[in-house]
């Protein structure tokens, strides 16, 4: 059928208005976060509702055009990019925007998928909950986007991840039906849990258009610190002792190498000061919990003189205010955007056994100071659930130009260390096109082939995201 034909069919579902097919008007949403990625695409679809996803999603099956969702497109690993055939559409889910329901008795929030995190944040607090995803990228990314890359952020050590928080979701199918599995049930135990099929799955079985997520009680006291250790071995034992030392919930434990904190100095006086007396490593801890505030913070203090004395610990800072604690985490969250002053930056996101990280940090760093001597590995992430950003950057920039023709090289070396020591490529961002030929190659046999099993009984035309997670035809 020509094309104009199709694209009128678009039009009649969701109306004109929401299909853009100009050159002009598709380009915005053609490139990843990251522009390393960009494709081609027959339209962008913008539908209002689940209906008008389920409409258009009955029209690409019958014609057999391939979709790819997106949200927010804040993914890092063009899993919302289309490919370069040009023959998807891409569907939007911004208009799915809702907060559909608040229930306070069952801790429960349903939203559709095109809502913005923090504005599932807010919609909790107003209502005196914490929804407890917490990311960089929490202003812009979508709970759909969220849902399909099973999205971690700082908080899992406490709150877990997005299968974790999540309790039912609605998805549009390949063939254009509707699951309605909003169900806000702790327990429910009636067959196989679908929702886990379709959380993590970024696109390719279906289209998660909402879903209903857990809320908490709003913790009374939430008390920061910043601490500097000599290696990650001290760090992980501080670990241990915070965990085994304080009453309140241990919500997150950060890792940031030196040079990662040296990135941000210039825009914070606290990482200047943390940076005065040099130590290898900077730990940032935030505990939070119903007790006092006068309580935890003289738990945590006393805890750290302890570690202090004991050498685990070089020095530390506890936040003495809301603003001191925001800068502490604002620390954090600008060094990926700070990363890129330097040039070309070679991302891993790895997870390993925290027992195994100070081992795999040792020898891979010699590993690649070996091997490319004029390159430099920089650290951060969240040590507490065993998850790292371990990147490459150049020394100058001569090596910085040099580094993507040696991105699949690097991307070998780092790989093999982490599953030498047990690890996973892939912790948070999710597979996309960018990690998808080496899955293939990571996975065993029996894992990819009951992948594909999945793909072929939930999308039999593979309409769905192709090519990304699984290939299409992988011999």
């Amino acid at each position: 059928m020509p094309i104009q034909s199709i694209l009128a069919e678009f039009e009649s579902a969701i109306g004109k208005q929401y299909v853009l097919d100009k050159d002009e008007d598709k380009e915005p949403y053609l490139t990843d976060w990251g522009k390393r990625f960009t494709g081609k695409a027959l339209a962008i679809l913008k539908p209002a509702n689940t209906a008008e996803v389920a409409s258009l999603v009955k029209i690409c099956n019958k014609h057999r055009i391939s979709i790819v969702p997106q949200g927010g497109n804040t993914g890092l690993c063009g899993g919302a990019t289309p490919d370069n055939v040009g023959d998807s559409v891409i569907i939007l889910l911004f208009r799915l925007n809702q907060i559909s329901n608040i229930d306070i008795q069952n801790s429960t929030i349903t939203v559709g998928a095109g809502a913005i995190l923090k504005q599932v944040q807010d919609s909790a607090l107003e209502h005196g909950k914490l929804f407890p995803l917490s990311l960089a990228a929490e202003g812009s990314c979508t709970i759909g986007g969220n849902l399909a890359t099973n999205a971690g952020g700082v908080q899992v050590l406490r709150y877990g991840n997005m299968r974790d928080l999540t309790l039912g979701l609605e998805v549009v199918t390949a063939s254009g039906e509707i699951w309605n599995g909003l169900r806000g049930l702790r327990k429910d135990n009636t067959g196989y849990s679908l929702k886990d099929l379709f959380i993590g799955s970024e696109g390719t079985l279906g289209i998660i258009t909402a879903a209903t997520l857990k809320v908490f009680p709003l913790p009374t006291t939430k008390i920061t610190a910043l601490v500097k250790v000599n290696d990650v071995a001290s760090s992980i034992a501080l670990l241990q002792q915070v965990q085994k030392g304080c009453s309140a919930d241990l919500t997150a434990f950060e890792l940031i190498s030196n040079r990662a904190m040296e990135l941000v100095s210039d825009r914070f006086l606290l990482a200047q000061q943390l940076l005065v007396d040099r130590a290898d490593w900077i730990v940032l801890i935030e505990l939070s919990s119903m007790d006092s505030e006068d309580t935890i913070r003289l738990e945590i203090q006393n805890l750290l003189l302890g570690a202090m004395e004991s050498s685990l610990i070089v020095d530390g800072i506890v936040a003495e205010s809301i603003q001191q604690s925001k800068s502490m985490w604002e620390i954090r969250e600008i060094i990926p955007e700070a990363q890129l002053q330097l040039g070309h930056v070679i991302k891993h996101d790895i997870s390993l056994p925290i027992s195994e990280l100070a081992a795999f940090i040792d020898s891979t760093n010699l590993k690649l100071r070996g091997r490319w001597p004029d390159t430099e590995v920089i650290v951060f992430g969240h040590l507490g659930d065993g998850n790292l950003h371990y990147n490459l950057v150049g020394l100058n920039q001569k090596s910085s130009n040099l580094l993507p023709d040696r991105r699949h090289e690097i991307n070998r070396l780092v790989h093999d260390q982490v599953y030498l020591y047990e690890g996973s490529f892939s912790a948070e961002h999710g597979i996309g096109q960018a990690k998808v030929a080496e899955l293939l190659e990571r996975k065993s046999t029996t894992e990819m082939n009951l992948m594909h099993s999945i793909k072929r009984s939930l999308d039999p035309h593979c309409i769905m995201n192709p090519n990304k997670v699984v290939l299409q035809n992988p011999n």
